[in-house]
């Protein structure tokens, strides 16, 4: 207990203590004078008091710039007509400045006095969405995008892609479990499984995709800039597999002339289970001539809270993460830098997360050890500078992706039985694009792409330790690209915007562990074959007054076929096709001003469909199963309530349907899987500094999943979802140390997240519970 006390003594004294000065990168929005002053106080870490409420209520541009807290307080009072009164070390009052006939006569020169460079200051910071691929100003951008602070996802310990489900209401997944999972946007569904087919969500680390045909790595979300999540089809920018849109990472670069280390720690307690704990470490080292190091690493151990009677275990599933990236950053020369990154992760689920509906709500009646290992591994190198106003950008990675899948197969009165699936994929990546960001008149992008990828699936049967190799499947894809896009700024407030994609793709497959007999018959399936896709976006955007928009926008997306197994056969699946027509806008921007919102309503038709469904064998399988259309509107809103205190909402409506389906059997189950008709989110966010410097933050949200149905076709019709989930953060110190509180699931709903364990029905119906109320403390420190 004394080292784990003399921890805890240690963070609170830090938490206690005065800051210390420091500079910062300021990029803070214009808005009135307290919100503004909050910022650069957390920013540099200082104090700075308003007494006056009347001054505090001023509107006052903002503050871009690197500077120290003396610098940002004396061009907060010149752009104000305010006088910076020094109380402390790291201490200021702002009051209003006397009128020239009483002032006193001029001090001797001091170092507070001291001439300073002026600082720049701007009416409104753009924000600027780098998955537009060229630097266009949100404001010019006609899409609907959702973007995430990285602080705000680290805030209550450090997750995964939940967190950016629980913020934005129109990404959703399946929950088999980390590292498995499939995610979703804007009702863009295929299935509940991950076997051949492309995910429909494009998922990047900066400019490179992480997998290609592989589920959800579930990257630990720390040390991030933000993630922009990009509604789709963005087929003319991203290509395949980006049907629903796009979620792009951009981590924290490595900071030449910095030193920094950051670090979190907590305890999480699980009602009804075990307890859970987690670390976070971030390193910045300088290193010479203009160079620098960033190093992070996660460990994650979420408690278990499930049972197996049949095994006599309980609290089975309990999931270890560990993951690390590490960054270096040369500067070549000006405006030219050169990044390198690794990233890895090992992802460990001792057990399967989903229970019976009958009986108790958190106890499986499985009858082997479930649960699935994941790695992930990325290596890429990207060199970056500018020659005039173009700017160049080239990143070339290696990813490797290793999932093993552990299934309960039991048949009704049989002994125990166990089916594996292997998912190994390898992918090289490379893209190379120019571009010039949109000026008073023009702005574009030419790029080219290539990408090899090679998937193996593999799966066995049988009694745990005697299991035979079934049929299984190889999958290659090889595509070369050439892309462009384009904005003119037609008169006034109008601009147009045009691109077009060209994809040149060799696919490749062929049968894995076929059956002698069927081997012999002919019957297995070596296949290669090429395709060429060209996907064209058109969209026309009017710029509105009071900061308003509106826009109009077609786009289109594809995956490219392969080979799936079906019983002991291997087949074939066509390439699917979306085209969307999209009507948005919005007013202000996310973050800034007192109101923001942005909506957006979207047709889309979805030809050749492919999805996965159990077959004949009870296997899951792969085919296209028709055509079908996805009415989809979502709105996203904030507003400033007072001072501090800001309300943030987000709601999801999807209307899908296969309207053509190839089999029979569907014609009676033919909404489009694992997609509510309605999602919803409300939040508040509340921050409070007091005059000692220490601040309180507290969040909290609730979020409604509506009913959606499980997959395609008769087996896989059971609803799930229509559940309420929520949580509340606290956090208390100083932006060096804090102390955090956190209370998820308060109302303790069990809730079912995914209607899915094993897809070997075993005579039982199943449902993923949400995790239970869960208590986590934590500690944060800067250096």
């Amino acid at each position: 207990m004394r080292p784990l006390f003399a921890a805890f003594a240690a963070l609170a004294a830090l938490i206690a203590a005065p800051l210390s000065a420091r500079s910062a990168d300021l990029a803070i929005p214009g808005g009135s004078l307290s919100d503004v002053v909050i910022a650069v106080a957390r920013e540099t870490g200082s104090s700075i008091v308003i007494a006056d409420r009347a001054i505090a209520r001023r509107k006052v541009a903002g503050l871009r710039g690197r500077m120290d807290a003396a610098t940002a307080v004396r061009a907060i009072a010149r752009a104000s007509g305010l006088t910076a009164v020094r109380v402390g070390p790291q201490a200021w009052r702002l009051v209003a400045a006397e009128p020239a006939s009483v002032r006193a006569a001029p001090a001797p020169r001091s170092e507070a006095a001291l001439p300073v460079p002026p600082a720049p200051l701007v009416e409104s910071e753009p924000i600027v969405v780098v998955a537009s691929k060229r630097e266009l100003r949100l404001r010019d951008l006609p899409a609907q995008v959702s973007l995430l602070e990285g602080k705000s996802l680290e805030l209550g310990g450090v997750g995964g892609t939940e967190k950016i489900a629980q913020r934005i209401a129109t990404v959703s997944s399946t929950y088999l479990g980390s590292g498995r999972n499939k995610l979703f946007i804007r009702g863009i569904a295929d299935s509940s499984f991950t076997g051949p087919t492309q995910a429909t969500v494009g998922q990047y680390l900066g400019d490179l995709r992480l997998s290609y045909n592989a589920p959800d790595p579930d990257l630990r979300l720390s040390d991030m800039e933000r993630v922009e999540v990009l509604e789709g089809p963005q087929g003319t920018l991203y290509g395949a597999g980006s049907l629903g849109g796009i979620i792009r990472l951009v981590p924290n670069p490595p900071r030449p002339g910095e030193t920094e280390v950051r670090l979190m720690t907590g305890g999480a307690i699980i009602r009804h289970g075990e307890p859970g704990s987690d670390a976070h470490a971030t390193v910045n080292i300088p290193l010479t001539g203009g160079t620098a190091l960033r190093l992070n690493g996660d460990f994650t151990s979420d408690g278990g809270y499930i049972d197996k009677p049949n095994l006599g275990r309980r609290n089975v599933n309990r999931t270890r993460i560990l993951s690390g990236r590490a960054a270096f950053r040369a500067e070549l020369a000006p405006d030219w830098t050169l990044d390198l990154i690794a990233v890895g992760q090992d992802t460990d689920a001792h057990d399967s997360q989903y229970a019976d509906r009958a009986g108790s709500r958190l106890e499986s009646s499985a009858r082997v050890r479930e649960g699935a290992a994941a790695q992930y591994g990325q290596v890429q190198a990207v060199v970056a500078g500018r020659i005039g106003a173009v700017r160049l950008r080239s990143s070339t990675g290696i990813a490797g992706q290793d999932l093993r899948e552990r299934y309960d197969a039991t048949p009704r009165q049989g002994d125990p039985r166990l089916f594996i699936q292997r998912n190994d994929t390898r992918m090289i990546a490379n893209e190379t694009r120019a571009w010039q960001p949109m000026g008073d008149r023009l702005g574009w992008v030419l790029g080219a792409s290539f990408l090899d990828n090679r998937t193996r699936l593999t799966r066995s049967l049988g009694a745990d330790g005697e299991q035979m190799l079934t049929t299984g499947v190889l999958n290659t894809v090889r595509e070369i690209t050439g892309y462009g896009e384009a904005s003119l700024r037609l008169f006034g407030p109008v601009v147009v915007s045009g691109g077009l994609r060209a994809t040149h793709a060799r696919l490749g497959g062929a049968g894995e562990d076929v059956a002698p007999a069927l081997a012999m018959a002919g019957r297995t399936i070596t296949a290669e074959r090429t395709e060429t896709a060209f996907l064209p976006s058109a969209s026309i955007l009017v710029e509105l007054p009071s900061d308003a928009r509106a826009y109009l926008r077609y786009q289109e997306g594809f995956r490219p076929g392969g080979l799936a197994v079906a019983g002991n056969f291997v087949q074939q699946f066509r390439s699917d096709h979306v085209g969307t027509v999209e009507l948005g806008g919005g007013l202000g921007a996310p973050g800034q001003g007192s109101v923001w919102f942005a909506g957006n309503l979207s047709y889309t038709r979805w030809r050749d469909i492919q999805a996965d469904f159990i077959d004949v064998s009870g296997l899951p399988t792969t085919a296209n199963v028709g055509n079908g259309r996805i009415w989809a509107a979502s709105l996203s809103a904030e507003a400033r309530l007072a001072p501090g205190l800001r309300l943030e909402a987000g709601a999801s409506y999807n209307d899908s349907k296969v309207d053509q389906p190839v089999f029979a059997t569907f014609d009676r189950l033919t909404q489009i899987p694992n997609i509510a008709r309605f999602s919803g989110r409300v939040g508040l966010d509340w921050s409070k500094r007091f005059a000692n410097g220490l601040t309180l933050d507290a969040k909290g949200w609730v979020s409604y999943v509506g009913p959606s149905r499980l997959g395609v076709g008769p087996e896989l019709g059971e609803l799930q979802g229509d559940y309420l989930d929520n949580a509340v953060v606290v956090r208390f110190g100083r932006d060096r140390a804090g102390l955090t509180v956190s209370l998820t699931n308060i109302a303790d709903t069990t809730g079912n997240r995914f209607a899915l364990g094993t897809p070997f029905a075993i005579g039982r119906e199943q449902a993923t519970p949400l995790q239970p109320r869960t208590l986590r403390i934590g500690l944060d420190a800067q250096f």
